[in-house]
């Protein structure tokens, strides 16, 4: 309730914000409406309202692909950043977070962690994880990276963002 408060200032709604938050942190395959509709579970007619209340409030902007001008990708604005980081974590989480030592957190993380992975094992979803951490991740040299599905070189940020196409090792 407490991000819902805060974000109502910015005239956002929680889908919205999390909309943003996962372009933040989306790979370059990953950034396209498609990928943001399949992330959040919402239909294309839902998805496409809130990507074009990002983009009117200049919290995202609109992208052609260099390659295939059918594609569409989705960058978030430095005011999108901001608007992240001043919101997430909400305050509340971080002075929650401040009152757990460092083992508990690191329990909590392993923890959380398997469960979301259960929970997407056993609803058949994708997971959605980072580039680096996939099966096709493939590290020919210790300063290359290259997608196997693709066959594309991989950036050193393309390989630490979230990848739609991602699978588990």
């Amino acid at each position: 309730s407490e991000t819902r408060q805060r974000l109502l200032v910015s005239g956002l709604q929680p889908v919205q914000f999390e909309a943003l938050q996962y372009l933040s942190i989306s790979n370059r395959y990953s950034d396209t409406p498609m990928a943001v509709t399949e992330y959040l579970g919402q239909t294309k007619g839902t998805v496409s309202q809130t990507l074009k209340v990002l983009e009117k409030n200049g919290l995202v902007e609109k992208v052609p692909d260099q390659k295939d001008r059918r594609v569409t990708h989705l960058k978030v604005t430095s005011q999108g950043y901001d608007l992240i980081g001043s919101n997430f974590p909400s305050p509340a989480f971080k002075q929650a977070k401040g009152m757990l030592n460092k083992q508990e957190i690191t329990d909590m993380t392993l923890g959380l962690k398997k469960m979301l992975g259960a929970l997407q094992q056993a609803n058949n979803l994708k997971t959605f994880g980072l580039c680096f951490s996939c099966r096709h991740h493939q590290k020919p040299s210790e300063n290359e990276s290259l997608c196997g599905l693709t066959g594309e070189t991989l950036t050193r940020e393309d390989a630490q963002l979230i990848c739609r196409e991602h699978e588990n090792r």
